[in-house]
């Protein structure tokens, strides 16, 4: 078996006859970025797509994984196959793109291709198989909207932002405290006094480039939240008064749009996905709303500050499997962390047959 240095291919691929390269990474891997003019067959499938993939035996054959070691195992069938002129690509892709050499990210079913620097990017994520490049493609196009840029806003915006969601509504009309610092990690000392959105706006930003942030720096209310709501993939519901769950519940069953809810008290929080049309909703859960004494804010009652980072991860989580399809998302369930005790409790939620907003 015969190896090839980077730029040893490099001149191959400048002279002519140019020789055949081959990938022989698994489809997860050759999604995150591949040598221009590349072959794409996975290890497992070479030995049955040899005759087609390189008729002529006699030809040069460079074959390339991720550092070496099963590009060097593919040389080694082919040479048993009878080829005369196979080479491995000594340090693989990761070798190549250490050398600053061009490569591109592969288009699949005619979809626009992921830039180099994306591809890099979410390059972990992409080597999932239940993502891959048609997925980071889909949260690109994702739109979601986070109610509140706060404790739990805050988090779930920053994951969603680092995940590639190509779009993120802040609905919040407050500006950055100083006793806010503790949780709501969107904001810095820096912007006390700066409006959230704002402040959301230029973290998420820098984060991520790919993330267009639309700024709404007014109060959810009756008048404004069917307009509000309109044209979002998923709602984040991060509001931290009872009166805007239940706006933002009654007008998402509306429009159909699934709202993921969570909620926080001291040491303790609670989440839930409302599916968007579906049932049970947060009426279901909770059909009255309770007296003001039972409900304090974090103001009145005090919160563990990493309490919201928790809950804002899970709930960024959820949004994330409902943007790709993935998996169950938390709809008729409701899981509840107590942190003292690092104890979670899943409880099933039912759907009220008299519910007066989904029944």
């Amino acid at each position: 078996m015969r190896e090839i240095d980077a730029a040893g291919l490099t001149r191959l691929l400048d002279a002519a006859p140019r020789p055949l390269v081959v990938d022989v990474r698994n489809a997860g891997e050759q999604a995150t970025g591949v040598i221009e003019g590349a072959v794409l067959v996975p290890l497992p499938e070479l030995g049955a797509r040899a005759g087609a993939v390189a008729p002529d035996p006699r030809a040069t054959v460079v074959l390339y994984c991720a550092g070496g070691k099963r590009s060097a195992e593919a040389a080694r069938l082919l040479d048993g196959l009878g080829y005369r002129d196979t080479l491995s690509l000594a340090g693989g892709f990761d070798g190549w793109q250490r050398a600053g050499l061009p490569w591109v990210v592969p288009a699949a079913d005619g979809a626009a291709a992921l830039r180099p620097d994306q591809a890099e990017r979410y390059a972990r994520q992409l080597r999932l198989p239940e993502v891959g490049a048609a997925g980071q493609r889909r949260l690109l196009g994702s739109r979601v909207l986070c109610i509140g840029a706060g404790g739990l806003g805050s988090p779930a915006a920053l994951y969603l932002a680092a995940a590639g969601v190509g779009t993120l509504g802040i609905v919040d009309d407050d500006r950055v405290e100083t006793s806010n610092l503790h949780r709501q990690v969107l904001h810095g000392t820096d912007r006390v006094g700066m409006p959230k959105v704002e402040s959301a706006d230029r973290t998420l930003t820098a984060l991520n480039p790919d993330a267009r942030v639309v700024q709404l720096p007014q109060r959810l209310v009756a008048g404004n939240a069917a307009t509000i709501l309109a044209g979002w993939d998923v709602v984040i519901d991060g509001s931290d008064n009872v009166a805007t769950r239940y706006l933002v519940n009654d007008v998402a069953l509306k429009l159909g749009t699934p709202v993921v809810h969570a909620a926080i008290h001291r040491f303790e929080g609670q989440l839930t996905v409302f599916a968007g049309g579906g049932r049970p909703c947060y009426r279901c859960l909770f059909p009255e709303p309770p007296p003001p004494d039972a409900a304090p804010s974090c103001a009145e009652a005090g919160v563990l500050g990493v309490l919201p980072g928790v809950l804002g991860v899970l709930q960024a989580t959820e949004a994330l499997k409902l943007l790709l399809g993935l998996g169950a998302p938390l709809a008729g369930r409701l899981l509840t962390w107590d942190a003292l005790s690092g104890t979670f409790t899943e409880l099933k939620v039912q759907a009220d047959p008299r519910c007066a907003a989904c029944a």
